[in-house]
């Protein structure tokens, strides 16, 4: 028997489930009613287009009425409003828009596909001519055509969800001074703080404003024709127009005068089989309310994929019975921020924490492919999970690159009820351009499997905001340089190679936090605790790179009238033009502190005034070269940060002739190496090498076991003694044989070591002790210890000087530092 389907709506749900039905049911009639004139376009695209990314208009119309007729065979009826749905006699009463009339249709089933309409608050001035809303294809013309033909300089998103963060970005694209305007406490509120928090510092990189915890109180009309947006707190943004995308609500109106049920949060309640309350009314898209399918609680889904499935399912149901269920939406999103992109999946922390559910959490930082092939950037994922099952919760990941390939592979994990065991079993396709041998995915499975066998406990940035530093030990597990380059205040430094030798230095009885860069050196320092009895030992969640971005302030409050490009405490005031043949240097792909070190042997090659342009992808290099040039009396002439990459320009000053000493007398740095543990030669050779780069004078005085340090790995043969023959046989022949203090293992620690090194980029100790070398490192074997210990001095590297305590005193006196290994 021919059935009549009415369908309200176009776009995602109905023009998919228009098609669908088509699809499966040559003969049945389908009426589509759009009140507008388009039935089927790129929501998502709408954005783009007004930047100017999207060059023509008509990519934007999936399909016309006319083709959509053509294909389908479909009686489409644009510019016609239903006014109102009669279930008893099953009719909807509609109005024809162009001509007035208004007439009925009898169905057998309806659809509803209304959508959502965008929220407009009782805000004085709110209707000025100038505040648009976006939220179809009309709406994006009237923006379009105001930014062409007006040529505005300035404008306010009062917004920072997905479509107004798109805006902005877009806009800002166009040459706009553009602000943000968020009455929540960050942007993308449905990301958890911290990783929101690297969204709003790229805000200032971008000379975007972000104006957060601030509503609008008034829209007013200047004198010179521009609109004043006034805040809650007191401050006005001028702007020449603005956007509104505060957010949209489901289209009700229809279904709750027809007596339709509407559920908690204002959507259109439907079954699994997305019937409504009135069996023969079904309903799609955004104005359904819907259990979420983690949480089980009504919730909306504003998202277009969701709606394309529900009207396939819709169709199916239709054709052929109730058979396939609606699961739910796990509010999979993504957007791109600038360079960024930042994207979400299944719940954040603060989600479950509002719906009841038990949860972890862990942040991993890894680059977007193998870091030793050009162009790799860093992500930062965060997963949240059952700390009983492993059952995946939700994920949220920011990066510059392969965000959206690993949000895919979480969602589907999450959408199928997996687990964190299943992250860690993900076969992905593997190229060094491409990705790890262990991707990103399997490293969060990893770390959450962890904390789940209680191997290391999180915390937070934001807990760790919120401690008592007086109440806890806190431990700065990086190397030497990298703390003296920017730590947490109240930190101890301990590097990683150092904590078996410095235990001594953390109490039993306080907590303990331990951090790093990133996280990777903090576990393995709380792995260490943890198995010499330390009880309560935490490791910083995602490590100093989201704890900064964490606290430093979230907003950008700028006045553009006001607004300077440069910093002049970064840049130089006095900068001279940039010279044609400056020094390149590429560090992409070295992590801290490698960046330093590679900048600090190329500007030694200069001459003075030369200049020296350096590119690296380590985040924290952006921070890193300023504080380098200020230590060093260099000048940093240029600094930016595009698409990942931070590229800066750097003029080598006669620092003596401008009265500033790089090695000022009282400031060198003076070691002795008594020990000939690899981990502790190691952590020598860190320090010295960073000590160094910064500019300073720095000896180390090899005395006893530390002679096996420097000596040759090919050493020639010497005349030797009988007693000096038995110590060289007992006693490394080179550093390549040295062991490890802790954990040596036979020697399986050491070789563990060196390869962990060699993944992780950093340098082998011998391409330290050439650094040392290179960089002018006084290096001095003790003399005494040479006659005791057998060793000569044609078996010493190149480079060494003979010595006696006198030498190493005299350093010692010039010296601030001065450490014993």
């Amino acid at each position: 028997m021919k059935k009549t389907y009415v369908i309200v709506g176009g776009v995602a749900g109905g023009a998919t489930t228009a098609a669908r039905l088509r699809r499966v049911d040559e003969n049945a009639e389908i009426i589509m009613l759009e009140k507008g004139p388009h039935i089927s376009y790129a929501n998502c695209g709408l954005p783009y287009y007004i930047g100017g990314v999207i060059k023509d208009r008509q990519n934007l119309m999936v399909q016309t009425p006319e083709s959509f007729n053509s294909w389908f065979n479909i009686d489409i009826r644009i510019y016609s409003e239903v006014k109102a749905v009669l279930p008893e006699e099953k009719k909807v009463s509609v109005q024809n828009l162009q001509s007035g009339e208004e007439y009925e249709i009898s169905y057998d089933k309806l659809i509803l596909s209304p959508g959502a309409s965008p929220i407009i608050p009782p805000i004085e001035g709110i209707k000025h001519k100038n505040i648009f809303t976006l939220r179809n294809v009309e709406d994006t013309d009237k923006i379009k055509a105001f930014v062409d033909d007006e040529k505005p300089a300035s404008a306010v998103v009062v917004g920072a969800g997905f479509i107004g963060l798109e805006m902005a970005e877009n806009l800002h694209h166009r040459g706009l001074n553009v602000t943000v305007v968020e009455a929540a406490p960050q942007v993308m509120n449905m990301l958890d703080g911290e990783m929101a928090a690297g969204l709003h510092q790229h805000f200032k990189e971008h000379n975007v404003g972000l104006y957060l915890n601030n509503a609008v109180k008034a829209f007013k009309e200047n004198a010179q024709g521009s609109l004043d947006v006034c805040l809650a707190d007191g401050d006005v943004l001028n702007a020449d127009f603005i956007i509104l995308s505060i957010g949209v609500r489901p289209d009700n109106k229809l279904a709750k005068n027809a007596g339709l049920k509407i559920g908690e949060t204002g959507g259109v309640w439907v079954n699994e089989y997305l019937q409504t309350s009135d069996e023969n009314i079904y309903a799609v898209g955004d104005s359904i309310e819907f259990p979420h399918q983690i949480s089980k609680k009504p919730s909306l889904a504003f998202l277009a994929g969701p709606a394309n499935k529900q009207g396939r399912i819709l169709a199916d149901n239709l054709t052929y019975g109730h058979t396939k269920k609606y699961k739910g939406s796990i509010g999979t999103a993504i957007a791109k921020v600038f360079d960024l992109t930042a994207g979400i999946t299944g719940l954040a922390d603060k989600s479950l924490k509002a719906a009841g559910i038990n949860y972890a959490s862990t942040i991993v930082n890894n680059g977007s492919h193998a870091g030793y092939y050009p162009g790799a950037m860093q992500l930062t994922t965060k997963i949240s999970f059952c700390p009983e099952t492993g059952r995946l919760y939700g994920a949220q990941i920011v990066g510059y690159k392969g965000v959206d390939k690993r949000l895919d592979i979480l969602a589907t994990i999450i959408k199928n009820e997996g687990t964190i065991y299943d992250l860690q079993e993900v076969e992905h396709a593997y190229a060094p351009p491409f990705s790890s041998a262990k991707d990103p995915v399997n490293q969060a499975g990893f770390n959450a499997e962890n904390i789940m066998r209680g191997l290391f406990k999180p915390l937070s940035a934001y807990e760790l905001s919120e401690t008592d530093f007086s109440q806890v030990t806190l431990v700065d597990t990086r190397t030497a340089d990298e703390f003296a380059l920017g730590a947490i205040e109240g930190a101890i430094n301990i590097p990683i190679d150092a904590i078996r030798s410095n235990l001594d230095r953390i109490p039993k009885d306080k907590k303990v936090v331990l951090y790093c860069g990133v996280g990777m050196r903090g576990y393995l320092a709380a792995q260490i605790l943890r198995q010499n009895g330390y009880e309560e030992v935490y490791n910083l969640s995602g490590g100093l790179k989201v704890f900064n971005n964490f606290i430093k302030p979230q907003g950008n409050r700028i006045q553009f009238s006001e607004f300077e490009e440069v910093n002049p405490i970064e840049i130089s005031k006095n900068t001279p033009a940039i010279q044609t043949d400056v020094l390149e240097v590429d560090a992409c792909g070295l992590q801290c502190p490698g960046p330093i070190m590679k900048l600090k042997s190329e500007m030694d090659k200069l001459p003075t005034e030369g200049q020296l342009m350096i590119k690296a992808s380590d985040p924290g290099f952006y921070n890193d070269v300023a504080s380098w040039c200020k230590v060093t009396g260099n000048d940093l002439l240029t600094r930016e940060k595009a698409n990942g990459e931070i590229t800066a320009i750097i003029r080598k000053n006669d620092v003596l002739k401008e009265g500033f000493s790089v090695q000022d007398k009282g400031d060198n740095k003076t070691l002795i190496v008594f020990s000939d543990d690899m981990d502790r030669t190691l952590a020598s050779f860190v320090i010295a090498n960073g000590a160094a780069a910064m500019g300073k004078k720095v000896t180390i005085f090899f005395t006893f076991w530390g002679l096996n340090v420097i000596k040759k790995p090919h050493k020639p043969k010497v005349k030797k003694g009988v007693m000096d023959k038995m110590f060289d046989i007992m006693m490394p022949k080179h550093s390549g044989d040295l062991k490890l203090s802790n954990m040596n293992m036979g020697g399986m620690g050491a070789k563990m070591m060196k390869k962990r090194m060699k993944d992780k980029k950093v340098d082998s100790l011998d391409v330290m002790i050439q650094n040392a070398v290179s960089s002018g490192i006084n290096l001095i074997a003790c003399q005494m210890s040479m006659d005791v210990m057998g060793v000569k001095q044609e078996e010493l590297i190149d480079g060494v000087n003979i010595g006696g305590v006198a030498n190493y005193l005299e350093e010692a006196e010039k010296s601030n530092v001065n450490l014993f290994i």
